[in-house]
This record gives C-alpha cells, sequence and structure tokens, in this order.
C-alpha cells in the first residue's frame, strides 16, 4: 500500500532535480554566450541649427478687386488679362454724355459768375454799388466753381483707374456690360513682394523674432527657395488651436510666386550648442525613445533619452546623455539590457562627421 506512494515520491524529487539542473545549465549556457559585436561612439557637444517648419499661404503685397462706383455701361475697356498696369492707368470707361454735357453746363454758369463778379467788383471800386452786392456776387462764383467741380468729379467717377501698381486679373467684363456698384471687373495684386502668412504653436513664441530669416519652398519650383524675413508676429494667440500666426516677406521679383499658393515654410533657429548622435543609434518603442549606454566593463544599459530635432541622419538629446558618453551605433537589434559587447571599430563623434550643411538645406 505505501511502496506506490513512496515510489511517486521518489520520481517526483527526481524531476525536481533534473529541471533544476537543466536551469543552471542554461544559465552557464547564457553567462556562456560571446559579447556581442558592436560599434561605439563617444556622444559630443555639436554647433545645431535647423529650421522650425510650417505651411504657409502666399498673399500679394497689395491686392483687390476692382469694381465700379456708380450704376452705368462700359463705354471701353483698355487692359487685357494679365497685363501689368502702372497706378491712375485707366482700366474701364463707362458711358458719360450727360455727365459730360452737365460739366458743360456748369462751365457756362462759372464763366457768367465770373463776368458778374468782376463788373461787380468796379462798380464796388467806384463806390456805386453797396459792399454787400459784391459779397453776394463773390458767393455766387465760388457756388458757380463748386458745381464745376461736382460735375468733373461725376466724370472721375466714370473712369476706373488702378489704385495702385500691379499685375491684372482675368477680364470679366465686356464693352456695352451693364455695371452697378460691387460688381467685379478684375483684379489687381501687387506682387513684387509676397505676403507669406503660417502659424506654429505658442511653444515656438521664443524663437521667432521680427527680421528673422524664412526659407519658403514650393512645388510648383522644385528645388528652389525663396527667401524672405519674419515681418510681424500677431499680438493674439488663438485659445483653440493654440497657435500664433506670423507674417514673413519675400521678394517676388521675377514673379514666380503668385497669391494662394501653399508653400513650406522653414524659419530658421539660432544655432545652439547641443547633443546629437545617429539616428541609427536610436531605439524606438512607442513614444518612448532609448539608447545602449556603454559602461566600464563593456556592457550595456537600455538608457531613456528625449529626443528633439533631426537633420541629415542625426538627432538632437535633450536629455539622459551627457557628454562623454559612449553609446552603440551599430548592432543594436542583437543587444539587451546587461549584455557583454565587443568594440570592432568606435564611430566618430556626431560633430566630427563632416561640415554641417546649411540650415536652410534639407
Amino acid at each position: 500500500m505505501f511502496k506506490p506512494l513512496f515510489l511517486r515520491a521518489i520520481a517526483c524529487v527526481a524531476l525536481a532535480s533534473a529541471l533544476s539542473a537543466c536551469g543552471e545549465g542554461d544559465a552557464n549556457a547564457g553567462r556562456g554566450q560571446p559579447p556581442a559585436t558592436v560599434t561605439t561612439m563617444r556622444v559630443q557637444p555639436v554647433r545645431w541649427s535647423d529650421e522650425l517648419e510650417a505651411l504657409g499661404t502666399a498673399k500679394a503685397r497689395e491686392s483687390v478687386t476692382v469694381t465700379a462706383s456708380v450704376s452705368q455701361t462700359i463705354a471701353s475697356v483698355e487692359f487685357d488679362s494679365g497685363q501689368y498696369a502702372r497706378k491712375g492707368q485707366p482700366l474701364v470707361t463707362l458711358v458719360q454724355g450727360q455727365q459730360a454735357a452737365s460739366v458743360a453746363e456748369a462751365q457756362a454758369d462759372l464763366r457768367n459768375a465770373e463776368q458778374l463778379y468782376e463788373r461787380s467788383r468796379r462798380l464796388a471800386d467806384q463806390q456805386l454799388i453797396a459792399r454787400a452786392d459784391l459779397e453776394t456776387q463773390r458767393a455766387a462764383l465760388e457756388a458757380a466753381r463748386a458745381r464745376v467741380a461736382t460735375q468733373r468729379a461725376t466724370v472721375a467717377d466714370r473712369v476706373i483707374r488702378a489704385p495702385f501698381a500691379g499685375v491684372l486679373g482675368l477680364r470679366l467684363v465686356s464693352a456695352g456690360s451693364l455695371v452697378t456698384p460691387g460688381t467685379p471687373i478684375t483684379t489687381l495684386d501687387d506682387v513684387s513682394v509676397i505676403k507669406l502668412d503660417f502659424t506654429v504653436p505658442e511653444s515656438a513664441l521664443s524663437q521667432l523674432a521680427v527680421g528673422q530669416r524664412v526659407n519658403a519652398r514650393s512645388e510648383a519650383w522644385p528645388g528652389e527657395t525663396f527667401t524672405g524675413v519674419i515681418a510681424s508676429i500677431d499680438s493674439r494667440v488663438d485659445p483653440v488651436s493654440r497657435a500664433v500666426t506670423v507674417r514673413a516677406e519675400i521678394p517676388n521679383p521675377d514673379g514666380k510666386l503668385r497669391p494662394g499658393m501653399l508653400l513650406d515654410v522653414g524659419v530658421e533657429r539660432a544655432a545652439r550648442d547641443t547633443l546629437a548622435i545617429p539616428e541609427l543609434a536610436l531605439q524606438q518603442n512607442g513614444a518612448v525613445a532609448s539608447v545602449f549606454l556603454v559602461d566600464a566593463g563593456e556592457q550595456v544599459r537600455e538608457t531613456p533619452v528625449k529626443i528633439g530635432a533631426r537633420r541629415f541622419g542625426q538627432v538632437e538629446v535633450v536629455e539622459g546623455l551627457k557628454a562623454g558618453d559612449r553609446i552603440v551605433v551599430e548592432g543594436t537589434v542583437k543587444l539587451r539590457d546587461g549584455a557583454k559587447i565587443k568594440d570592432v571599430g568606435a564611430k566618430p563623434a556626431a560633430g566630427d562627421e563632416g561640415a554641417a550643411k546649411p540650415a536652410g538645406e534639407r
């Protein structure tokens, strides 16, 4: 009766001993693994200059939709679509027969008033009429002059002129068309300078200043960079998006940029000294970034880091490393925390890999 129980107990003890021996064998095998072959580098401060990136919309320096100020029929159109217009250049002339006749009538009344006043002045000098009669004639003369000016203004309203120099848009009317106040005739844009409006997060406000250089790029002109400066920064931050609007001005002498274009904007930030490592050395697990830090015993320790900007295959390290730390650059795939390594060739520090490219390049 007790023999089966005794045999079962012996079997359990034997099994436990075998499992224990197996575990020890695995541990010994793990400790006996050869060091991982890697490449390391020393982290050193570098001179870092990058761009604050955004998307912006181009606007003309001055822009207006040309309309009429009165209701009238168009007598003649004196421009073509896309034409450059000088300031004050006539664009459209409206029918003005009645107004021209009113000007002639007012001018005739003015001549008559001038003659009456001149006669009254001579008689007053001879004391043949009262001074009050002379003042009455003077007032009549001034009124006649005012009527002439009024009638001439009505004629001027029938000639629509360019309010400033710029490029005209499409012609939207023809001779004989009836226009009313607000009827669009064409557009006029001064594109000698382009206003570029874009938004940046409020956290970037400390990195912006009037006069700061801006580089803009358009898909319409691949490989070309348009350079300008920040002209103004909005005085308010949008309470919904927590962003602030920035306006840059970009010279546009060849007219390549047009209002309404979408541009990639890069605001050059001041150069600073920072720590940078190759992107190859960075381990990314979701939102958590880390590197393998090498200690004095040629053993690695996975260390979390906080990263900043990126450029040219490098990444800025804001927190987690200090100058002189040694990290693994190549061979990180086969590493785990606490593993031994064998360095087969140290990489130069990030700042020694060659001269940094200008901040405007990408």
